[in-house]
């Protein structure tokens, strides 16, 4: 909607005067309320009405009483008081890092893993913090976060994207998740051109997880034509096809006492040094105006992420 009113531009003071009489219904005890004398609030008023060409107030020798204007007005006037303080309150709370809203996105295979380190991080050390958590696809999270919906991501790297920086948390191993007769179950030293012929699950297209996955059974020497059943939207539902004999599939370390602990038909089997892995970490809009407060954020998660069974990394990686 495209005002047309073409008059003069109230200010504040103007606004706040007239706010605090339509609330008093008395110039004095207004004044008092606003810290202003009362000649000065007296004029503020009627340069508001000027200004906006409309009489707010019908002044009697006894009282004061608004006009049908003014009515309608004050309501404007009191919402647009309402709304200037919000907007100092956000600058002022821009000032302190950790406070306000922090929009983070989360890929499907870190987020049940890591999360309750995050938010136990987050409740303890930044109270102030309004972290707000979605739940996305790789795809998808960058998108968000190239259009401002989100502030920060947790994901897989390397990511090769423009304009995105990338903060490294840690480095995890992958193991191998096998029904608990095969023959791979248990051991501790699987090469992995082991992967060359087993019948692999893995999950839907657009999983990062997945494309990690079939690059490890590449560099093994699996023919990318080689048996790849794909029929998981997530993990949980992965390692239960596992555990009914349809094949065997590969877990981030993170995940494994989680998706493994719902059944006793699992069994996992430890790769030989150096076991494939993938680097986790925070994605940031290169240049963000929070980007000291990010790069603490991640020495923090760093910290706090040496209890789990991963190789925290220092800031460089």
């Amino acid at each position: 909607m495209v005002s047309i009113y073409k008059g003069k531009q109230p200010s504040l003071a103007q606004l706040r005067a007239f706010a605090a009489v339509a609330e008093h219904l008395h110039f004095r005890d207004a004044a008092a309320a606003i810290g202003m004398s009362q000649p000065a609030l007296s004029g503020a008023v009627s340069a508001l009405e000027e200004a906006l060409g409309v009489q707010l107030l019908e002044r009697t020798t006894r009282k004061v009483l608004l006009s049908p204007a003014g009515e309608r007005l004050a309501v404007r006037a009191r919402a647009v008081l309402d709304a200037v303080g919000k907007l100092m309150e956000e600058a002022e709370a821009a000032h302190a890092p950790f406070t306000g809203v922090l929009r983070l996105g989360v890929i499907p295979t870190v987020a049940p893993y890591l999360l309750p380190t995050v938010l136990r991080l987050v409740h303890e050390r930044y109270p102030a913090l309004d972290l707000q958590v979605h739940e996305e696809q790789t795809s998808s999270l960058l998108e968000g976060l190239a259009a401002g919906r989100l502030d920060l991501l947790l994901l897989a790297v390397p990511l090769g994207v423009p304009g995105v920086t990338e903060l490294p948390l840690f480095d995890e191993d992958f193991v191998l998740v096998t029904p608990e007769d095969h023959w791979l179950g248990g051991r501790t030293d699987i090469p992995r051109d082991a992967l060359r012929e087993l019948r692999l699950l893995l999950l839907d297209e657009g999983h990062c997880l997945r494309d990690q996955a079939l690059d490890i059974c590449r560099e093994a020497g699996r023919e990318d034509g080689a048996a790849v059943t794909t029929t998981a939207a997530g993990l949980s539902t992965l390692v239960q096809l596992v555990a009914g004999g349809l094949g065997v599939t590969l877990l981030p370390r993170t995940a494994v006492t989680v998706e493994t602990g719902r059944t006793d038909h699992l069994v996992t089997g430890w790769f030989a040094d150096p076991a494939p892995s993938r680097r986790v970490a925070l994605a940031m809009r290169t240049g963000a105006a929070r980007q000291a407060e990010f790069e603490e954020l991640a020495d923090a998660l760093r910290e706090a992420m040496r209890a789990l069974p991963v190789r925290v990394l220092g800031a460089e990686g």
